[in-house]
């Protein structure tokens, strides 16, 4: 069983920047692909980006490409996300998934943290 928490949300103006933090409860190093998705209102869950296991592979939408950097500490079971140059449409609950590569079964989901960019 994984528990995965979000913080480091909030409000910002547009081209400030903002690191997610994504803090598992159980150990995540070995076997889980970690990734970031978001929910804009009225809109469905979009993929933002993925981080391998190890850290050495990621990968990016379109729309953050550049600007977004996904990165863990596999020490301190955590997972982040720094945001940078934000945009008002980067505005949306951001979640934390955890994905194992053992199955597709075992998929874990943060509660989200809202992020805010104000023009």
């Amino acid at each position: 069983q994984v528990q995965l928490v979000e913080s480091g949300g909030g409000l910002v103006q547009v081209g400030d920047s903002l690191r997610l933090s994504c803090a598992a409860s159980g150990r995540i190093a070995s076997t889980y692909d970690m990734g970031w998705f978001r929910m804009a209102p009225g809109k469905e869950r979009e993929f933002v980006g993925t981080i391998s296991r190890s850290g050495g592979n990621t990968a990016y939408a379109d729309s953050v490409k550049g600007r977004f950097t996904i990165s863990r500490d596999n020490a301190k079971n955590t997972v982040y996300l720094q945001m940078n140059s934000l945009k008002p449409e980067d505005t949306a609950v951001y979640y934390c998934k955890a994905q194992s590569i053992l199955t597709i079964k075992l998929t874990y989901w943060g509660q989200g943290t809202q992020v805010s960019v104000s023009t």
